[in-house]
């Protein structure tokens, strides 16, 4: 939150020190009083491209990192299934991102699902590295002393590919909002990105800079609420970091 109020003081400043006029950078009084002044139309499109995100991230979330686990324990997986999901991550998503909505149409289906595939595959790689970065000698450590696969899974393998799988799932989640904004570009009549087109067709930028700020807060309150859901999961990373 300190380097955010410096970023905003260094705007203000700018703003006053090269008199720059209101329609090419507004000052951050005049974009802050717009937010309040249009609370109840940026409230309302920001729970759409919320739940854009939310939904997009969450389906992610429950397939890349099962998915990551069957490629990186199972060779057959890392020879059938890996390939074509490297070849669909080489497919730039943004320039066929209106096919989707030829396809699905304008609701929020569409945005959905490219969240879903732009965040895909970082979290889907973090979860490879991170259910194969087990030494193989603790592996054999644990089936010397009886150990079950559930009890070695769930006591050793998991744990250490947690902090490798947050990784990967804040770079997805930050990916998410860049997704959704870009899907609401392509076709929508709701949304963050639907308001910025129309600040941008009319000129106002004081709505755009608006909407940035709004952005920037889901950009952080993600980036934390990841950091907190680490942070409640991995106790042994506290002990280590208090």
């Amino acid at each position: 939150m300190g380097v955010f109020a410096a970023i905003v003081a260094l705007w203000a400043g700018a703003v006053e020190a090269f008199d720059i006029p209101s329609y090419l950078l507004p000052s951050p009084q005049d974009t802050f009083a717009r937010i309040v002044s249009d609370f109840p139309l940026l409230w309302e499109n920001t729970g759409v491209t919320v739940s854009e995100i939310v939904v997009g991230l969450g389906i992610t979330i429950v397939t890349a990192i099962p998915l990551g686990l069957m490629i990186a324990l199972s060779r057959v997986a890392r020879q059938v299934v890996y390939p074509p999901v490297v070849f669909m991550q080489l497919v730039p998503k943004i320039a066929i991102a209106p096919l989707f909505v030829v396809w699905i149409g304008f609701g929020m289906e569409s945005k959905i699902l490219l969240t879903m595939l732009m965040t895909f595959f970082p979290l889907l790689v973090a979860s490879i590295s991170g259910f194969r970065i087990l030494d193989d000698r603790m592996l054999y450590l644990t089936k010397s002393m009886g150990a079950s696969r559930w009890q070695t899974f769930r006591y050793l393998r998991f744990p250490s590919a947690l902090p490798v799988i947050f990784s990967g799932l804040k770079t997805s989640a930050t990916l998410a909002a860049t997704a959704a904004l870009v899907a609401e570009f392509v076709g929508a009549n709701t949304g963050l990105g639907y308001l910025l087109l129309q600040g941008t067709s009319t000129l106002d930028t004081t709505l755009i800079f608006a909407v940035l700020v709004v952005l920037t807060v889901i950009g952080i309150a993600l980036n934390y609420l990841v950091e907190l859901v680490e942070w409640l999961l991995t106790p042994w990373q506290r002990a280590r970091d208090s």
